[in-house]
């Protein structure tokens, strides 16, 4: 086996430069090592790769290299063993296609209204001349927006329950305490409520019973015309022709929740940042959004070409997530030059081919423009992915992140409170927001006379 090459320092140390520093470790690593490059994990060689071509070899070449679900097993614990991300075969294929309607197509437009209603609704409960912190809010909104999708939920009793839970169960997955039960088995004792691992255990009970009595009542009435990823589980059959359970139900919600949340607000984050860090981004997107009028149709809006490519150049930039899931060579198969054997795990880095010279002229440079002058190949631009593990939800996300970004630029002013800082990613879960949270101030709330003087004429 030909083994490319790669850094000689512990897995622990390299490990810990990802979590702190993983932009700075990426462009390392790139810069000496090029496309691909080893990383051992004691006796397991993990092999990055960040040229298209062997990208598109990785995600097409299915029988010598397969996106086994094994080598996602330390998310157990916190997303369950029956989530799409331990799933393999035919059980992940077929309940990957059960979450295709409800997130993509048609499903999809039925959230626009809704979207853009909860980013005002948050919005406007922020005090004029007062900071925000952006990544926070934008948590917020990315919350209730999956409370309708997940579940179709968007106002009572029920919701109210779901939307305090999740937010406390969503919280607590990033802090340092579950991190450190999570690293250490000593600490994963059930020591009540106020121990973190019971507070842990505590809040997945929490939400077990409250999931399970919403299933219940749907199957009790059941309603066809609902449209919601809950919904469309109930009704749906698993591989084996038989309804599924309560429980295989509840392992698919795990992983939604934290992409759907995290990821989502991440990438709003990142675009707010570079929009008001470049005036002449903020002013050309403006001028496209003015042109919609009052109240724009949510469809339209997303159909905005320069909207579309300033969220791409976000997602480009500092991408939510910065590499594929792994894969494993199941068979011996050649690799850009190199022959790697059963037993290698095979990784894609999208962070780095998202940083080529040849792909992206200066890539550390924000310019929009690129998306409008060039389409990009899958293998080229993959924010979400690729292959079998590619995120099911990619769909909903850039129809969430265009409508919510166009709401705040139309109806509120907004800028970075320390213009002068260079924010830089660090890791929070499997998302990289920036360090800081994005400190902005909220100067006031857009009038509709500011529009542009060719809308105003326009529509007199």
């Amino acid at each position: 086996m030909k083994l490319p090459e790669g850094p000689k320092a512990s897995p622990r140390w390299l490990s810990r430069q990802f979590k702190t520093n993983p932009v700075g470790l990426m462009d390392a690593m790139g810069d000496r090592y090029g496309d691909i490059f080893t990383v051992m994990a004691g006796s397991t060689p993990i092999v990055y790769v960040s040229n298209p071509q062997g990208i598109k070899q990785i995600f097409t070449s299915a029988k010598e290299i397969t996106a086994s679900g094994k080598l996602n097993q330390g998310g157990a614990l916190l997303v369950g063993n029956n989530g799409l991300l331990m799933l393999d075969g035919l059980r992940h294929k077929h309940r990957r296609q059960l979450l295709m309607p409800p997130l993509h197509g048609t499903r999809v437009k039925v959230y626009g209204q809704r979207i853009c209603q909860v980013t005002d609704k948050v919005m406007n409960n922020l005090a004029i001349g007062k900071p925000l912190f952006a990544y926070p809010t934008m948590q917020k909104i990315t919350l209730e927006v999956i409370l309708q999708a997940l579940f179709g939920l968007d106002e009572g009793e029920r919701y109210e329950q779901f939307r305090q839970l999740l937010s406390n169960l969503l919280s607590f997955a990033r802090s340092r305490w579950l991190k450190l039960a999570l690293s250490y088995p000593l600490l994963r004792q059930d020591l009540g409520r106020w121990s973190p691992w019971g507070y842990w255990l505590d809040l997945q009970r929490q939400f077990d019973k409250l999931l399970y009595t919403e299933i219940a009542e749907r199957r009790s009435q059941p309603d066809p015309s609902r449209t919601d990823v809950l919904s469309e589980l109930i009704l749906a059959c698993d591989e084996t022709g038989e309804a599924m359970s309560d429980r295989d139900i509840r392992d698919m919600f795990p992983s939604l929740l934290f992409g759907g949340q995290d990821a989502s607000a991440t990438a709003i984050t990142w675009s707010l940042y570079w929009i008001h860090r470049l005036p002449t981004v903020r002013d050309r997107l403006l001028q496209e959004l003015d042109t919609l009028g009052e109240s724009p149709d949510p469809m339209k809006i997303v159909a905005l070409p320069y909207l579309s490519a300033v969220c791409n150049e976000a997602l480009r930039i500092y991408p939510t997530q910065v590499v594929t899931f792994p894969r494993l060579v199941e068979s011996p198969i050649q690799v850009m030059d190199y022959e790697l054997s059963p037993g290698t795990v095979v990784i894609g880095c999208i962070y780095l081919t998202h940083q080529r010279e040849d792909l992206y002229p200066q890539p550390k440079q924000f310019q929009p423009e690129r998306f409008l002058e060039r389409q990009y190949s899958q293998y080229e631009f993959l924010p979400f992915g690729g292959g079998a593990r590619r995120c099911p939800g990619e769909v909903l996300a850039l129809f969430e992140m265009k409508l919510v970004l166009a709401t705040i630029l139309s109806h509120y002013k907004l800028a970075l409170a320390h213009p002068e800082k260079v924010e830089k990613p660090q890791a929070r879960g499997v998302n990289y927001p920036p360090a800081s949270g994005l400190k902005m101030l909220m100067l006031s709330r857009r009038a509709s006379q500011e529009r542009s003087p060719q809308l105003v004429n326009n529509f007199t």
